[in-house]
């Protein structure tokens, strides 16, 4: 697997970039992949399907100036940006086939996420059906996507976030784990006392990556996936 080090600002660009390192991996055979990043300023994501007036505060990030964002993978909403660390990893279907099962997908994604973690910080947990909890507050929430012979999976570890702001950009969820226990999003999520470049080097440690600083063999399926969808708002505001 390789280790991309992505020099990309715009959140646009972050997420045309995941879905592009799935794309040339099903066109171009370019392999598995994984980055660790963060958003340079603070941005609502929502998932694929997610209606926005129903998780997300369109008024309160209007009136911050947080521009509100759809990515390519189901899941709730979630907020990013500087303290909010995100990885993203494309894996073959073909050098394994089990991952098309979704159950074993996730297993295999977060058991390793979960021992990056856990390399630091003891007292976390595996809940629900992919989040990361401490002291049974959620830290790490993530998502995949399914394509023909890859699979693209990305999520978010909380480590230094303004937890108050993330509470008002996100309404009370529609659908919550069992182990939420009807908790606001300000009581349920936390953030976990991490380095974020010791987790980057613990992460592509446990993928087994090693360093690639080739983005050019992502640059024209980036810039073909903003046309077709990220620089698009009715993709953003379909739902």
């Amino acid at each position: 697997m390789k280790w991309l080090d992505s020099r990309v600002e715009s959140a646009r660009d972050h997420l045309a970039l995941d879905e592009a390192m799935l794309m040339a991996a099903e066109n171009t055979g370019s392999g598995e992949v994984i980055r660790v990043w963060e958003f340079s300023k603070r941005v609502v994501i929502a998932g694929r399907s997610t209606k926005i007036a129903q998780e997300i505060d369109v008024e309160f990030c209007n009136k911050s100036g947080v521009e509100i964002l759809r990515r390519c993978s189901g899941g709730a909403s979630v907020v990013g940006g500087p303290g909010c660390l995100m990885y993203s990893i494309v894996l073959s279907l073909e050098h394994n086939p089990l991952l098309r099962k979704i159950d074993y997908a996730h297993q295999f994604v977060m058991s390793r996420v979960f021992s990056a973690v856990h390399n630091q910080v003891s007292q976390i947990s595996l809940c629900g059906i992919c989040d990361l909890a401490w002291k049974g507050r959620k830290f790490s929430g993530n998502s995949l996507r399914v394509h023909r012979d890859h699979l693209l999976y990305h999520g978010t570890i909380l480590y230094n976030f303004d937890l108050g702001f993330l509470h008002r950009c996100l309404k009370f969820a529609p659908r919550q784990p069992e182990y939420r226990q009807g908790r606001d999003h300000y009581d349920f999520v936390t953030n976990v006392p991490i380095n974020q470049n010791t987790l980057c080097a613990d992460l592509c440690s446990q993928f087994e990556a090693f360093e690639s600083n080739d983005l050019d063999e992502y640059r024209c399926f980036m810039q073909q996936i903003r046309l077709d969808r990220y620089d698009r708002s009715d993709w953003h505001w379909r739902h």
